[in-house]
């Protein structure tokens, strides 16, 4: 879990990489924090917006409140939930098997499951969604290992784990909470009483925890906020045409192996006879996951459009699934593939940490992540060169992958928007901008710039009308010829500008050069600082 924190850290803790969808959860956050509502969601223009429960705003919004509003403060607690699931996974393989090779094996797998890392580096609901349905898996665990005389935290976290998982997704949790508790009470070789599922004191915790918010927006707003749930959960979400439906399920099917490289290849010798062998020694909990993949495959061949991120929730539990067998085929004997494995992540890693080296560095934090990335590959190259732990190798491998990436993405991301203009306004102590242009840079904006100045998104189609509303306004260059046009009462106060993404071969190729930062100028995406003219 340190591992994973360490390794992956530096490139999720920092807007290296930004996902679209982050901004709903940290603008939601910064309006919480503006207005003193920590229930309702806004959007950055000032929406209402309910299609998704509150647990993951709440995650945000924490990180903010123990750390300030900045990139850090808002991923810190996904990054800490996916170290959370790597610990699940290692203490559900040991409920189920009580060995530690098999959860050890286990959370090696979680660990480098790309994955798990993409989504512990986003700010968005899916790692809480693995985590806490995780949770609900080791209440299921407890379940399927001892029957009926099940010990009496299995209801408790089954429970709580899906009300947890409901707070964050929706109806995806129940989908898989009630399929799991259908499959307990009628599978043939670990058959549960209805009334040992019956705990009504963790039932009803739980019901609180799960309805909480939808009962308190309904006291708030009215049932309207219900058609905005319903219209994410259901309605544009699930497919209605067979033809897509058969894409996804084939894409999903596809990508649910693909996470699991080189971990799957590793199975074949020997397959049929540890597979048999774990079936004589636990059905059970081989139905069970079956059950939980072709359940998360389904729903992800109905979504209207389909993310790997989708087949999350399961993967620990596949994960374990896959741990058991290496070990019943004794995959550490295959020494020539696991050098191949090893040798071909960490030549990756190699290449980043020359790159990396090559590219010009300014601060201490690129020299640190450098010095750390050479510090672990020394350390697998010993264990490489002795042929010692080489699933270690291949895991550490694939997550400082993400390290060094992190070295190159520094020099295209940063200093960002944000930065650069919460340099030029808060020492105007502005109170109130405007923002027209990409709501994914507007978003980083209003985290730099808070709490001395509020930053309001224009509508992209309806700007003109909100536009005269605001003495100053961050304009996207696009939009720069348009505003002239509307309005002759603003002047250009200062710029932004950053590299654009359909010039970053070009950008890094003269990277350094004396010439880099004219055409920088030239090809990079610039935003401007307009200001009223006064009358």
């Amino acid at each position: 879990m340190g591992i994973f924190c360490l390794l992956v850290g530096p490139f999720a803790l920092d807007f290296h990489m930004h996902y679209p969808d982050e901004i709903y959860y940290r603008d939601a956050a910064v309006k919480m924090m503006e207005n003193g509502d920590y229930l309702t969601t806004y959007l950055g223009s000032g929406e209402l917006r309910f299609k998704k429960p509150i647990l993951t705003y709440w995650a945000v919004l924490a990180g903010f409140k123990l750390f300030g509003v900045n990139a850090f403060a808002s991923r810190i607690f996904f990054l800490l939930a996916g170290a959370a699931t790597v610990g699940l996974t290692y203490k559900l393989s040991i409920i189920l098997f009580e060995k530690k090779k098999i959860a050890g094996i286990s959370a090696l797998i979680m660990a480098s499951n790309p994955v798990l890392i993409l989504s512990a580096s986003r700010s968005i609901p899916d790692v809480l969604l693995v985590l806490t349905m995780t949770i609900s898996a080791i209440g299921f665990a407890g379940y399927l290992k001892y029957g009926n005389q099940a010990p009496k935290w299995s209801p408790w976290a089954l429970y709580l784990g899906l009300a947890l998982a409901f707070e964050v997704k929706g109806l995806p949790a129940a989908a898989l909470g009630g399929i799991g508790i259908l499959y307990l009470l009628i599978n043939p070789w670990q058959r549960i009483s209805w009334k040992k599922l019956l705990h009504l004191p963790a039932i009803l915790i739980s019901v609180f925890i799960g309805l909480f918010w939808f009962a308190a927006m309904w006291k708030i707003h009215g049932p309207t906020y219900l058609d905005n749930f319903l219209e994410d959960q259901v309605g544009i979400r699930v497919a209605s045409r067979i033809a897509l439906i058969l894409k996804n399920g084939l894409l999903a099917s596809f990508l649910l192996v693909v996470i699991f490289i080189p971990w799957i290849f590793f199975m074949f010798p020997n397959l049929k006879k540890s597979a048999q062998t774990c079936w004589k020694e636990n059905p059970q909990f081989i139905g069970f996951a079956i059950l939980w993949g072709l359940a998360i495959l389904g729903m992800g061949a109905l979504t209207s459009k389909f993310y790997e991120r989708y087949l999350l929730p399961v993967a620990p539990v596949l994960a374990v699934g896959i741990a058991w067998l290496l070990v019943e085929a004794k995959f550490e004997s295959q020494r020539r593939g696991l050098k191949a494995g090893s040798l071909a992540f960490y030549s990756l890693n190699l290449i980043l940490l020359v790159v990396g080296a090559y590219l010009a560095f300014s601060g201490v934090m690129p020299w640190m992540q450098l010095s750390l990335l050479l510090l672990v590959l020394l350390y697998l190259g010993l264990l490489l060169f002795r042929g010692n732990k080489l699933p270690k190798v291949i895991a550490f491998s694939m997550m400082s992958l993400f390290l060094g990436i992190s070295l190159i993405t520094s020099h295209i991301s940063f200093p960002h928007q944000g930065q650069q203009f919460s340099q030029k306004i808060k020492t105007e102590s502005k109170s109130e901008v405007g923002f027209l242009g990409n709501l994914h840079v507007g978003s980083k904006i209003r985290l730099m710039l808070f709490p001395e100045t509020h930053l309001t998104d224009l509508s992209r189609t309806n700007w003109a009308v909100q536009f005269e509303q605001y003495d100053q306004v961050i304009v996207e260059d696009s939009y720069l010829d348009s505003v002239f046009y509307r309005s002759g009462n603003y002047s250009v106060r200062d710029s932004s500008v950053n590299w654009n993404s359909r010039a970053i071969p070009e950008l890094l190729k003269n990277y350094g050069k004396p010439e880099f930062e004219d055409l920088l100028q030239e090809k990079g995406k610039k935003y401007y600082l307009l200001e009223k003219r006064n009358q």
